[in-house]
């Protein structure tokens, strides 16, 4: 099979020339221009597109494309000039009308243009870097209408009189304003930032200065707030409605600036209606307004929160330091749980939940809460007089609300060992009374402990709930034990306590009525015969007892008292009138239990089992007690509470303290040891800030006594000074 051959081919010129008519070009032109008069003229209905299409398109074709873009420009021009002067001629709101509809008539007629051209705007126009048609059309229309010197001005100051109108509350036609920003818009953004927006924002800002200014002087801070905010919605609806999208954050930074940042020192400290007055008086809306007006601002939401947490720490240090607020625990407490709750609502209601907040409050809590050296025990005799019977017709959801607001004080403490050591004594006085609300509701609160301050925190207290279900089994086995010989005589029950566990103290024990002394020997003789390696020893100022007492008349009643109470009343079985001095040295209770006791068996209206004399509130050394034989009582069964030293009086409390510093010192010791371990060698002070850090969460270490507790271990040879430099402590093994 053969191979064709391949063959080439090629393309020529015509052999003979093509003569073009020398007077085609301008008769051709004569023809497009006439077009474009009519166009403008709006007879464009007359003509044939497709005709003259093809001319533009053979102007091209036959290289007269400048020609005929020079001959466009110079037509356009014409027929601007004359638009110009008929805008001109406009008056008064004519004048926007007038410019409206004839930059319509332009954009028709250059559609129009542009789709005869569009072979010259395809070809010649990119070629030789020309501007295209529609956008030389928007070119003629800027500088031969916007930009003539008798419409720029005349322009500008039209629209910001209509802008003014409408600030001052007049209608205006928002559409036609709408069209002719639009218009700006379409000939580039920046004859719309140069001829309208600069100017725009220039007039604003002179315009709120002075606004801004007079309402200061008039309103109220609330008052001017709201005004200020209608201001500021009032510009971003003018945006949206007939102004470019680009300008919103513009105008809105001048309304701030003017309106607010320029004045938000003087209004957050306005006499009578600033900042404190709201926060004072719950205003939410007022503060919301504030807090969204502000934080559009530089610094202003750190302007709120500084104002708010000075005012929140002056509150709150009157509250802790005041001799008469700080008379009643409960109060005391009650006051700060309110103080809390109303600024977590403030905050909630007002300032979105604002973390930064809610950081300033909590901060401001922690300072001034602390001011207060007894702000652990209030907490814990507010937790005691809850847990007591406060808490009763509580529902479950409630009691742990109560307790999260319990918690919550808590965690601000700086001292929290001091808190449980009140906790522990007031618990354990709950436990042995039986006077505790809910079992389920002092379990509760131990696990929160627990899982703030870990277990360590709580053994002690989970130890005590052991001790009361232990006793109860210990007494069962009593009582099965001694049913054959317990006869008339005495019912004892007992609580064992384990000596780490609970606060006790060793205390004198009183002289126990000879009917008791019997039962409790048996008691311990059971006891010890079943626990092998234990001790008893009894506190008698922790016990209660049930008396049978008959009065005058044959009247009796069961009488419930503290075994101080009972070891006074058993006294009266032998004597009709006993001394002061008598009572105390036959009972041997110490002189302020046993004048407490006295005062809740003889001062105490309707409960007063004993006659003192001579009548006074006060117990004294010289006082003489009588059996009252003419008490009565609608009751049969009676509780005699005895007088509550509810805070500890100053020698208790000095004992307290000192007894916390004591047990801190080997907390302190373990931290030490605990870091040298890990650190080998390290100076001072960064021992002190270890250790600060370690143990903040229960107390703040005094520096003093983390400098003693180093010298006592370089004294036992746990630590070692360096031998060049003093300040820095080596580790031995």
């Amino acid at each position: 099979m053969s191979t064709q051959k391949k063959r080439n081919f090629q393309i020529e010129a015509f052999k003979h020339r093509v003569v073009v008519d020398p007077k085609y070009a301008e008769k051709t032109w004569n023809i497009l221009e006439h077009a474009i008069h009519e166009i403008y003229n709006h007879n464009a209905s007359g003509l044939s597109f497709e005709e003259l299409y093809r001319n533009a398109y053979n102007m091209v074709l036959h290289k007269f494309g400048e020609k005929l873009y020079s001959g466009l420009v110079t037509t356009m021009t014409m027929h601007l000039r004359e638009i110009s002067k008929s805008i001109e001629d406009a008056q008064g709101g004519s004048f926007l009308e007038e410019l409206n509809r004839k930059w319509a008539d332009h954009n028709k007629a250059l559609q129009m243009i542009r789709d005869i051209l569009m072979y010259m705007d395809r070809t010649f126009i990119p070629s030789t870097h020309k501007t295209p048609v529609h956008a030389l059309g928007l070119n003629l229309w800027r500088d031969n209408i916007i930009h003539s010197s008798n419409i720029q001005t005349r322009l500008l100051n039209t629209l910001l009189d209509l802008v003014q109108e409408e600030r001052t509350g007049e209608i205006i036609d928002r559409w036609l304003v709408r069209n002719v920003i639009m218009m700006l818009m379409d000939l580039g953004s920046a004859v719309y930032q140069e001829d309208f927006e600069k100017h725009f924002l220039n007039v604003s800002a002179n315009f709120y200065s002075v606004e801004s200014q007079q309402f200061i002087e008039c309103c109220d801070c609330g008052d001017y707030l709201k005004k200020a905010e209608r201001r500021l919605n009032e510009e971003m609806e003018r945006v949206s409605q007939y102004l470019d999208p680009s300008s919103e954050a513009k105008i809105t930074n001048v309304v701030e600036k003017e309106m607010i940042a320029n004045h938000m020192h003087r209004l957050v400290h306005m006499e009578n209606s600033g900042l404190v007055n709201m926060l004072v008086d719950d205003k939410y809306e007022d503060l919301g307004r504030m807090y969204s007006l502000f934080r559009r601002v530089p610094d202003g939401l750190s302007l709120i929160r500084d104002v708010m947490t000075s005012h929140i720490r002056d509150t709150g240090r009157q509250l802790v330091t005041d001799p008469e607020k700080s008379r009643n625990p409960v109060d005391f407490v009650q006051r700060l749980l309110d103080e809390k709750d109303k600024n977590d609502k403030i905050i909630s209601m007002a300032f979105n939940n604002d973390k930064t907040f809610q950081n300033a409050l909590n901060s401001s809590f922690e300072y001034f809460i602390n001011l207060n050296p007894r702000s652990p025990e209030f907490i814990s005799l507010f937790v005691d007089e809850k847990l007591r019977k406060g808490l009763k017709g509580y529902s479950e959801e409630d009691v742990e609300v109560v307790l999260d607001k319990v918690m919550m004080l808590f965690r601000y403490l700086q001292e929290k060992d001091v808190f449980e050591k009140y906790y522990k004594q007031h618990l354990a006085k709950r436990l042995l009374s039986g006077k505790t609300v809910s079992d389920d509701a002092e379990r509760s609160l131990i696990v929160k402990l627990k899982t703030e301050c870990g277990y360590q925190f709580t053994s002690k207290l989970e130890g005590m709930f052991t001790d009361m279900k232990t006793s109860q089994d210990t007494m069962h086995g009593f009582h099965a034990s001694q049913a054959t010989n317990l006869g008339d005589g005495p019912t004892l029950v007992v609580q064992v306590l384990t000596t780490g566990s609970w606060p006790t103290q060793p205390s004198p024990t009183c002289n126990l009525p000879t009917e008791i002394l019997g039962v409790c020997e048996k008691f311990r003789m059971y006891y010890l015969g079943t626990h092998t390696g234990r001790r008893l020893s009894w506190q008698t100022n922790m016990g209660t007892a049930d008396l049978k007492a008959t009065f005058g008349k044959g009247q009796k009643h069961e009488l419930n008292v503290s075994t101080y109470q009972m070891c006074i009343l058993m006294l009266f079985n032998n004597a009709d009138r006993l001394s002061y001095k008598e009572i105390e040295q036959a009972t041997e209770i110490p002189a302020s239990d046993l004048k407490r006791s006295l005062q809740s068996l003889a001062l105490i209206k309707g409960k007063n089992v004993l006659r003192k004399e001579p009548m006074s509130k006060d117990i004294g050394e010289d006082d003489a007690f009588f059996f009252n034989d003419k008490f009565t009582s609608k009751f049969i069964k009676l509780k005699i509470n005895t007088v509550n030293a509810q805070k500890e009086s100053e020698p208790e409390k000095q004992e307290t303290r000192q007894r916390v510093e004591e047990d801190r010192k080997p907390q302190v010791e373990a931290a030490i040891v605990r870091i040298m371990k890990s650190r080998r060698v390290l100076d001072h002070n960064n021992i002190v800030a270890e250790v600060t850090k370690q143990l903040q969460s229960r107390f703040l270490p005094n520096p003093v006594v983390i400098k003693k507790r180093i010298e006592s271990l370089i004294e036992r040879e746990f630590l070692e000074r360096d031998k060049v430099d003093r300040k820095l402590y080596r580790y031995l093994a």
